[in-house]
């Protein structure tokens, strides 16, 4: 009797990917991913070995849109069969004129419309092995945090931005989809979930608010109920982009209580009232020192971080230097600041006195040597004390860890010695011994 010889299976077919720009983009990425994943393809790491390639592209500013295009030149060189999707494609014919032989162009937040274009161009296989695709889907951070984004678009018309054209008004996810994903990202070991928007304060105002449900209770769709229901899982959750909203106040008592970690990012950009006005800041008129006063009042731990821009078109000096006394007195914890970069297509380019290129860069300039200082007094207040870190790696004795004041890859490190024992993914105590402008050195306390 002859053996039967099973056949073996055709190899799944491999999906290349590159991805750029913002924790927003990267949560696209992952949806993607997931997609792919459930189908049954598998993600190649080369480009040799891809069948095709995917490149999510940022379009916000002018080295992003410059990067997105050498990437996607870079694809087709090395293989030839390229979509491109994300913020770049939502910039009208600039992808086509660059690169004519890209396989199809999307805009952002666009999962379906590049599944049906892998699907044309490389036809899915015949049984997906969805049982292989885990709750949380397919994520591209490390296992212990996650990037957890809540909303799309924005309802806001800042004159210096360009992202409601590319991903529109804002879109609130239902209030129960972020629960559960949520909840499904703890399960599977996440040890921090990073709550990411556009707008993070105006979070439910597209749908007024309405209540939703997660395992059986009501949730209103609001920033301070779903935080409230998050904080239940027992991880860090750390808000992005929250703009200064009255409502925000809400929030800090639940940070004051450990709830939340004591940590706000709250995108001010500029201190004079002219040059907020016409940057059409939403809560320009809001008196933000006393609003920062009466947050650390009642969470005295409270970590503030900010981005600003220096060099917008009409900007004095003297508006320049009222910016630098905000940052004196508002002490921020941490801070970054861009020379104002005109982008096409925003509404400030039209604004009458640009500042010359060498100022901007100038100004920018002054205003980091400022928030160094700034910085260097308030981690200097750390250096004694016991904290809690978030292990991110371990290299022989010592470990880079991040504490509650530190969001990974934008705010500073915890240099953690005497670290043999500790693992990536894990909270332990430490001793802060010392600190510099950015970041502070840590012993690690065995327990």
């Amino acid at each position: 009797m002859k053996a039967r010889v099973r056949a073996r299976p055709a190899p799944a077919p491999k999906v290349g990917f590159v991805s750029l720009g913002c924790p927003k983009a990267l949560v696209d990425s992952e949806h993607i991913l997931t997609r792919l994943r459930a189908e049954g393809y598998d993600i190649s790491p080369t480009y040799a070995d891809a069948d095709l390639v995917v490149v999510n592209t940022c379009g916000f500013i002018d080295s992003a849109v410059d990067e997105s295009l050498d990437a996607i030149g870079e694809a087709l060189h090395e293989n030839g069969k390229v979509i491109v999707t994300g913020c770049l494609g939502a910039k009208g014919s600039v992808v086509k004129d660059a690169h004519p032989s890209v396989l199809a162009v999307t805009g952002p937040h666009a999962t379906e419309e590049v599944m049906d274009v892998v699907h044309q161009h490389l036809p899915k296989p015949h049984d997906p092995f969805t049982d292989l695709v885990p709750a949380q889907g397919i994520k591209l951070t490390p296992k212990h945090y996650a990037y957890l984004k809540i909303s799309e678009g924005c309802n806001h018309r800042c004159t210096f931005c360009i992202i409601p054209s590319m991903r529109g008004d804002l879109v609130s996810r239902p209030v129960g989809d972020v629960l559960q994903e949520a909840e499904h990202l703890a399960r599977a070991g996440v040890k921090e979930l990073l709550v990411i928007s556009q707008d993070t304060s105006a979070y439910g105002v597209d749908v007024k608010y309405r209540t939703g449900f997660w395992k059986g209770r009501p949730v209103k769709t609001r920033m301070t109920e779903m935080v409230r229901a998050m904080s239940d899982l027992g991880v860090w959750v750390r808000l992005h982009y929250v703009y200064p909203y009255p409502h925000v106040d809400e929030v800090i008592p639940l940070m004051a209580e450990g709830k939340l970690l004591p940590y706000l990012d709250v995108p001010f950009q500029h201190a004079s009232p002219r040059i907020l006005k016409l940057m059409k800041r939403p809560a320009s008129a809001e008196n933000n020192l006393a609003r920062i006063r009466a947050w650390r009042e009642v969470c005295p731990d409270l970590t503030i971080r900010s981005t600003f821009i220096a060099g917008f078109p009409g900007e004095t000096e003297a508006e320049f230097e009222e910016l630098l006394a905000f940052l004196e007195e508002a002490e921020l914890d941490r801070v970054g600041c861009f020379a104002y970069s005109p982008v096409e297509g925003a509404a400030a380019n039209e604004l009458p006195d640009p500042v010359p290129d060498e100022v901007r860069q100038e100004r920018r300039e002054r205003f980091m040597q400022t928030q160094e200082k700034i910085s260097t007094r308030r981690l200097a207040r750390k250096v004694g004390k016991e904290i809690a870190v978030l292990v991110d790696e371990v290299d022989g004795n010592r470990a880079k860890a991040r504490s509650a004041a530190d969001a990974p890859e934008i705010d500073g490190i915890v240099y953690v010695d005497n670290a043999r024992w500790l693992k990536a993914g894990e909270f332990t105590q430490v001793r802060v011994t010392r600190s510099d402008e950015h970041d502070l050195f840590a012993e690690a306390l065995n327990t």
